[in-house]
């Protein structure tokens, strides 16, 4: 059982009716994610529910880490389905389940087609936009049109203009992020990456303001010594040093979730440097120039060194995320993560690559992309040889896994007979894998996200004519 401090003990009587909040993944994970400590807090602040957890690797998701209550003893599931590849242990957990199953998250607001059979409703959009007494009770009357019960022809997702009061009284658990407070700083993300989700499934970008950020950290301040300042892209908030400056005021380590290389200068290396940030993160995602220009990444190499030369000699290691897979990309862009790689060891000696296959989400402009597994194979083999060579150390995908993760976000509902069977194989998926016409449509064309398909299509084409030019 994890250590924790803070829980909510709140012991169940007759009358009350149980919930049980289900992260069908390990506990760092859960844990870490602010929006489903916020669930738990509102529905045991109501008077006649009790909410418990479940984590798969708390006794293996079928009991709750409070009560170790089995499962089918609640009348109520939530599920936040934040990776495809939870789908899995979902699944397993909800057939010991009898009562109403709710799925939501991003994969669910990404495309719930391939979940249809294994879950009652699906909620679509940001859980702040629906009182808690609706979803708990079944009543759906503000929140209405953001469910899908597997019949209706179109679903909006339900958004949140302006971020409610932040979460003050938190869980502190062995986190990904290690013990902490979580600082929701902001949500959504003012880029325009062609590969990322993001920013279609948590528009509009919202910011909060410092005063309230630092009123969080405060309230915390006696049971934890570290701050984790969490947005898809920290460091575009417009005051983000002067959080950071706040925090160090009240004698916290403070570790963002990201930093963009274009956004690290001197002022904010010293701030994190007092922060104790001991390792660097950043994501070109791609070798070359030509390639990021594609993705729209809109760093440079430039950028990327100005970044690691800053930091070095004041941190220990470096980690850079890369993408293999993309348009239009050759052996001599495989070569271009290398060189970077050696360019930025040669500032930091600690430096480990993280090395994954584009996966051709819905709701991107890449979403008709294919999935070419045999090709992907050859540059993981190829990337993984000249590594080797070159002395960086990688950790590389599976990229079996990733197909099955590329069929699974664009699938349709004849894929819940492979998953009723625990068990999917690339060659059951071959055909969610090919390249998808233009024109066709698409099993997650029933979400209204509140953007236009036909601009995700031009910057498609934008991308094809770069390509071809």
């Amino acid at each position: 059982m994890p250590y924790e401090f803070n829980p909510i003990v709140k012991k169940w009587r007759r009358g009350f009716k149980r919930v049980a909040l289900v992260y069908p993944n390990k506990y760092k994970g859960g844990i870490a994610n602010i929006g489903l400590q916020k669930i738990y807090y509102e529905i045991n602040a109501l008077e006649n529910y009790v909410c418990e957890r479940f984590y798969s690797d708390v006794f293996n998701g079928f009991r709750s880490i409070e009560t170790a209550t089995p499962i089918n003893e609640f009348d109520l599931a939530l599920f936040s389905l934040q990776y495809e590849k939870d789908y899995f242990k979902a699944i397993e957990i909800a057939k010991k389940f009898k009562g109403i199953k709710i799925a939501g998250g991003p994969c669910v607001m990404e495309n719930p087609m391939p979940l249809k059979d294994f879950f009652d409703y699906f909620f679509m959009g940001e859980i702040e936009g629906c009182k808690v007494e609706e979803i708990v009770e079944l009543s759906w009357d503000d929140c209405r049109k953001g469910i899908y019960s597997g019949i209706e022809d179109k679903v909006e997702r339900i958004k949140v203009k302006k971020l409610k009061d932040h979460l003050k009284e938190q869980i502190i658990g062995d986190g990904a992020y290690g013990r902490c407070v979580l600082l929701e700083i902001g949500r959504g993300c003012i880029r325009r990456c062609r590969f990322c989700i993001v920013r279609q499934i948590y528009s509009p970008v919202r910011w909060r303001d410092v005063s309230e950020i630092v009123e969080v950290a405060e309230e915390n301040r006696k049971n934890v010594e570290k701050a984790a300042l969490i947005a898809p892209s920290p460091t575009d908030h417009s005051r983000f040093k002067e959080i950071i400056q706040s925090l160090l005021d009240l004698n916290f380590r403070v570790s963002p979730s990201s930093l963009r290389a274009d956004m690290v200068d001197r002022e904010l290396v010293e701030l994190l440097v007092k922060a104790k940030l001991e390792s660097l993160t950043l994501a070109p995602e791609a070798g070359s120039e030509r390639l990021r220009q594609i993705l729209n990444k809109g760093i440079s190499e430039e950028d990327i060194m100005n970044a690691v030369s800053l930091f070095s000699k004041k941190i220990k290691k470096v980690k850079l995320y890369f993408m293999v897979g993309l348009p239009s990309e050759s052996y001599e862009d495989l070569d271009a993560i290398i060189e970077l790689a050696k360019k930025v060891k040669s500032y930091v000696r600690n430096v480990t690559l993280s090395i994954n296959p584009l996966v051709p989400k819905p709701h991107t402009p890449f979403q008709w992309l294919p999935f070419d597994v045999k090709k992907l194979k050859a540059k993981i083999l190829y990337l993984k040889k000249e590594l080797v060579k070159s002395r960086i150390k990688a950790e590389i995908a599976d990229i079996n896994e990733f197909a099955i993760q590329t069929a699974l976000s664009r699938g349709d509902e004849k894929l819940c007979k492979f998953l009723a069977k625990q068990k999917i194989r690339v060659r059951d998926v071959g055909d969610y894998l090919k390249e998808i016409p233009i024109n066709s449509e698409l099993p997650w064309d029933f979400i209204d996200h509140g953007y236009k398909k036909r601009r995700l299509i031009r910057e498609y084409e934008e991308v094809v004519s770069f390509i071809t030019s």
